[in-house]
């Protein structure tokens, strides 16, 4: 696309832009802080999912100072329900830098956000662009889609040459000025017009640009992981009014769970019949959790403790096991 056709396409997708924009809370904001919320909760996370725990985590931290002076446990209680909850973890440590190292101060220069926990290229360019409208490339999921089709770009977005194409034909189209406009334009067509599945090209402002030849085989991506489906085993134990938990390690580190039954070489069908089933997704695995009614142990390890019932509702549990004692103590 030459410099002309560039003007022109920059032209075509503002005007539908103000016709057609998304309003979005964290458009209404320029605080880089509030920006790095949403950021950081749109990873892997629907838009419509994201904006009632944005404005609720807001609420719970206004301030990066709110949120460095927070424990981890009142963040991960905070994130609950988001799942990734190395999202939270790695703002979390992140807030305490700006806070501890940058008194406070966001920086706007990409490569000193880089250096913060948890911030990779495109997040860094976002609180850049999104928060002082410096003029950069960004590439997630909905741009990635307009950029591939409009350039028909047939090397895979998840190899390392369809990256670099994808970055390199973003800073090209980017504007001098009003980049966040622009970016918040390229994100709403991939959003509402060039969508994944069925792209509505009969009315794209931009078509005449668009060199796909057959938008739905685009983008292209590598082979895809296999899903690994495991079968997970859990006791509830109850007594008094208090319920009995463990302390989380690796998957949902610093939350708390109901008790990991170890088989041991037993069959589950030992333990008789489950009275909570259910499955849930996590990264590449598919869970199936079972939940076993268990009678009170005078001795349990370390890791585990009682809690009142009525007290689970501030503490961080993860929301397969949230909703399994909820269902159970009904």
């Amino acid at each position: 696309m030459n410099s002309k056709k560039t003007i022109s396409f920059r032209r075509a997708l503002s005007t539908w832009f103000h016709k057609s924009k998304r309003d979005l809370p964290w458009r209404q904001t320029r605080d880089p802080y509030a920006i790095l919320v949403s950021e950081i909760m749109l990873q892997q996370t629907q838009v419509a999912t994201v904006i009632p725990y944005y404005n609720r985590w807001l609420r719970r931290f206004p301030t990066i100072r709110s949120l460095a002076s927070a424990t981890e446990s009142e963040v991960l209680h905070a994130w609950e329900g988001l799942g990734y909850y190395a999202r939270a973890r790695n703002f979390h440590r992140c807030a305490k830098t700006i806070f501890g190292e940058w008194r406070g101060k966001f920086p706007n220069c990409p490569d000193a956000l880089r250096s913060l926990p948890g911030i990779g290229r495109y997040t860094a360019n976002a609180i850049a662009v999104f928060a002082f409208n410096k003029s950069l490339p960004i590439v997630e999921a909905n741009t990635a889609r307009v950029l591939t089709r409009l350039f028909n770009i047939r090397a895979p977005i998840d190899s390392t040459h369809g990256r670099q194409e994808l970055w390199k034909l973003s800073a090209k189209l980017v504007p001098q000025n009003r980049a966040r406009d622009f970016q918040n334009a390229m994100m709403d067509l991939g959003a509402l017009i060039c969508t994944a599945h069925n792209p509505r090209c009969q009315i794209c402002p931009v078509k005449k640009f668009c060199c796909a030849r057959d938008p739905v085989s685009l983008p292209r991506k590598r082979k895809r992981i296999t899903i690994v489906r495991l079968t997970e085993s859990h006791s509830l134990s109850t007594t008094k009014g208090a319920v009995l938990l463990e302390r989380c390690h690796h998957r949902w580190r610093g939350m708390w769970m109901l008790p990991q039954l170890k088989l041991d070489g037993l069959k589950p069908s030992s333990l008789g019949r489950p009275v909570y089933v259910s499955a849930f997704p996590f990264t590449h695995h598919r869970v199936n959790l079972r939940v076993f009614r268990q009678p009170p142990c005078e001795i349990y390890t370390p890791s585990q403790r009682w809690f009142p019932a009525d007290a689970l509702h501030a503490i961080p549990i993860p929301s397969p096991h949230r909703r399994a004692i909820n269902a159970l103590l009904a």
